[in-house]
């Protein structure tokens, strides 16, 4: 026979799973991720090249202080893209597709000015990584790829 008291802990067990579900769904919309477009034109190739990725690893703090390679001046917020004047009148952008703690899949385009705009879709993970520069230990913020697909 049920009481009061356990209808009543019966609806706050049940509040308190919907809560959870709802804090759930809010995360797995796309993490806010703030790098410079021209990180994934090092990983990607030109169309003629045969093999790609170029880069599989980016070293995330050295881009944040290099100013002239990576200026953002010219960054901006799309929508949903995050988009960097390319060469001539073209773009660099990409936008998140998934995003589950430091692992992300980003849609990147480029154009170079013309009617031929080029797409993959990389998949990276971005962690601590450590190396040796001038005889010392340095820990430093590291894009890693782990996929790329033609689009």
């Amino acid at each position: 026979m049920k009481t009061k008291a356990s209808s009543f802990m019966m609806v706050a067990a049940l509040s308190v799973v919907c809560i959870a579900a709802a804090d759930h769904s809010e995360s797995s919309k796309p993490a806010a991720l703030k790098l410079h477009p021209k990180i994934f034109n090092l990983i990607d190739c030109w169309i003629s090249d045969s093999e790609r990725p170029v880069v599989t690893e980016v070293n995330l703090d050295a881009v944040d202080q290099d100013g002239n390679e990576f200026n953002d001046d010219g960054v901006t917020q799309d929508g949903e893209w995050t988009k960097a004047p390319g060469e001539g009148s073209g773009f660099l952008r990409y936008r998140v597709l998934s995003a589950k703690g430091n692992q992300y899949k980003v849609e990147y385009q480029e154009n170079g000015g013309g009617s031929l705009t080029t797409a993959c879709m990389i998949e990276f993970v971005i962690e601590k990584r450590q190396i040796r520069k001038d005889d010392k230990s340095v820990t430093f913020r590291a894009l890693r790829v782990l996929s790329i697909a033609s689009k």
